[in-house]
């Protein structure tokens, strides 16, 4: 018999569930209940995780939180350790103290190489935050990595953070995300600026509303910097603000596969100055605006194996006869637009209903 994997409420078939390969680590063994953390949901259990944390030897180790809820000062935030595995019980939440501060993280990961995070939830103060006047607090997010190598986010879900659910850059290489929900956060459910070798497995995206750019997935590189070798598999884009996924600028080689892009309050998905954007057998429906928008300045971007259907909503649903087509007609505009200076755009064989 195959047992769900079920995150905040949100199962995925044991079929569904990507299995990333562990990170190495030592063998140590740390219980944040060891080090004092309470985990009543009242008592600030920053320190005494924090702590566990530290206490790894060099080769470190596993940090082991049980279930319970543990309240965590995101304005001190978790900081992480090379060569660990904080792995979170299925019912261990990790939930934001309410604050003002315009940028904060509940787990933090900067410069760090071969770190897991696995299991459990973290829970933002987005409903409760005390936002500054003249700032948006775009930059309160869940997990925040900066920089590093050889890291992993798995099996956890993460909600109602004042800025993303998950944000990386800062040069981040080898990241992979898999089995994850970021849903009803502000800005975005995942953030990628500066960073490559980036993978993104069977998880959802979801809700994301409040400050912009408002979506699913944003891969934005900082500045002048790049984003490049980039993976979106399997994976659920639904029901933001904005884009169900946003690709700006200064990024290449991203391939998203195998994804259903549905229902969000703009377009599915955006490409805009950047270039080997691969869209290959996704499903991209329902969308308020466009399926798939192809900017200006955008070039090898190919379409191909879609199903694309009911988009445009906001000008009513078109139902028509389904069909397949190889290439480019006026007829699929609702579902492909491709518009400003742009080159070698494929739009192969898709379907169309």
């Amino acid at each position: 018999m195959t047992v769900p994997l079920v995150l905040g409420g949100v199962s995925f078939s044991a079929a569904a569930a990507y299995a990333p390969a562990p990170r190495p680590r030592g063998t140590a063994y740390r219980n944040v209940k060891n080090y004092g953390a309470l985990g009543n949901g009242t008592s600030d259990d920053t320190a005494a995780i924090q702590a566990a944390i530290n206490s790894l030897p060099s080769t470190g180790g596993t940090v082991y939180i049980p279930s319970g809820t543990y309240l965590i000062d995101p304005t001190k935030r978790i900081t992480l350790r090379s060569y660990m595995l904080l792995n979170m019980d299925p019912n261990a939440t990790l939930k934001a103290k309410t604050n003002s501060a315009t940028r904060s993280y509940i787990l933090n990961v900067t410069g760090r190489t071969n770190v897991e995070i696995a299991g459990g939830k973290l829970i933002g103060d987005r409903d409760t935050h005390h936002y500054v006047s003249g700032s948006t607090s775009e930059w309160n997010h869940g997990i925040g990595i900066n920089g590093g190598s050889h890291i992993t986010v798995r099996d956890l879900y993460v909600a109602k953070c004042a800025g993303d659910g998950v944000c990386l850059g800062g040069g981040a290489s080898d990241v992979v995300i898999a089995n994850i929900v970021s849903t009803q956060n502000r800005r975005q459910g995942l953030s990628l600026t500066r960073c490559n070798g980036i993978r993104v497995y069977n998880s959802e995206f979801s809700y994301t509303k409040g400050t912009s750019p408002q979506c699913g997935i944003d891969i934005e590189p900082d500045g002048t910097s790049t984003a490049y070798d980039i993976v979106i598999q399997n994976c659920s884009l639904k029901y933001n603000a904005m884009y169900g996924i946003n690709i700006w600028k200064r990024v290449s080689n991203v391939t998203l596969t195998g994804n259903t892009i549905e229902r969000n309050e703009s377009c599915g998905a955006v490409t805009n100055y950047c270039s080997g954007i691969h869209f290959v057998g996704n499903t991209v429906r329902y969308n308020s605006a466009t399926g798939i928008f192809i900017r200006d300045g955008s070039s090898s971007v190919n379409v191909t194996g879609g199903v694309s259907y009911g988009n445009y909503t906001r000008s009513g649903i078109k139902t028509r006869t389904p069909f397949t087509l190889t290439g480019w007609a006026s007829k699929i505009e609702r579902d492909i637009l491709i518009r400003g200076t742009v080159g070698g755009i494929a739009i192969q064989t898709n379907s169309y209903k």
